[in-house]
């Protein structure tokens, strides 16, 4: 059994997930970085995860697959003993961005699978462990578990030429909720965190883009979003900074979700 707070971030490799996964770093937790192809990345993130304080072990699993889920979460086991803190991070852009009236159903279908199917499926598995910590007693000494799903403005912004995306972060909103509403008898607090436009690999392709966007001043803060402004928010949760809260969303996103005249 670890000494320490064990978090499981998903898609942690590189991009927000590796800012997450610093960030809990910082705080003392053994992390398991979870990747599905770039060992590399992976790995320099587990060693950037020791340099900020932490522990950690890099596993490989593909979220969409049920052999895969179910092996994350026993590699954790083994290694940790037990599950503080779920935070379901991976997820993937569209192949194609295609417009709403021509995309087809393979990109559609693996998106689904890999941004929803996935983190629900996942999330049900650890519930399950968090539910028998709780009843065994053996998570009181870090308080309760809990559990993030990372989002997106996607949730509510509409993009027609990546309508899968959108409906995928859509979905993740609503998971939120329900897991909340049933795993609040345990009490184990679930939350939404829900970035604007992050600087990754995933956004550089419309880097001119928002580049323009924040010039004219599309949302308040006219900056790019950071991982590490996503780890922040996600620190700050497992710390236990907000025990009378479940279900929350955590904006993330530069001021983006007001609407202003």
């Amino acid at each position: 059994m670890s000494n320490r707070p064990v978090s499981l971030v998903t898609g942690a490799g590189r991009g927000i997930g590796r800012g997450i996964a610093i960030e809990l770093a910082k705080l003392g937790h053994a992390v398991v970085i979870n990747y599905a192809g770039n060992a590399n990345a992976a790995e320099e993130c587990l060693r950037l995860v020791r340099e900020a304080g932490g522990d950690g072990v890099a596993v490989r699993a593909d979220v969409s697959a049920s052999a895969d889920r179910e092996h994350l979460v026993q590699e954790t086991i083994n290694a940790y003993g037990r599950i503080d803190l779920l935070v379901n991070n991976a997820g993937v852009a569209p192949n194609v961005r295609a417009d709403l009236l021509e995309a087809g159903e393979e990109s559609f279908d693996r998106l689904i699978n890999i941004n929803l199917k996935g983190p629900y499926f996942l999330t049900q598995i650890v519930a399950r462990q968090m539910i028998g910590q709780v009843q065994r007693g053996d998570a009181n000494s870090f308080g309760p578990p809990r559990i993030v799903t990372v989002t997106s403005v996607s949730a509510y912004a509409a993009s027609v030429n990546r309508g899968d995306y959108c409906l995928a972060k859509a979905g993740l909103a609503m998971m939120t909720a329900l897991y909340a509403a049933r795993l609040a008898e345990y009490g184990i607090n679930v939350y939404e965190v829900r970035p604007g436009v992050i600087a990754t690999d995933m956004t550089e392709g419309v880097k001119e883009k928002y580049d323009r966007m924040i010039e004219q001043g599309a949302w308040p803060i006219r900056r790019w979003g950071l991982p590490e402004d996503i780890g922040r928010a996600v620190a700050a949760i497992a710390r236990s900074d907000f025990p009378y809260s479940t279900g929350e969303v955590f904006n993330v996103d530069g001021g983006f979700h007001l609407r202003t005249l």
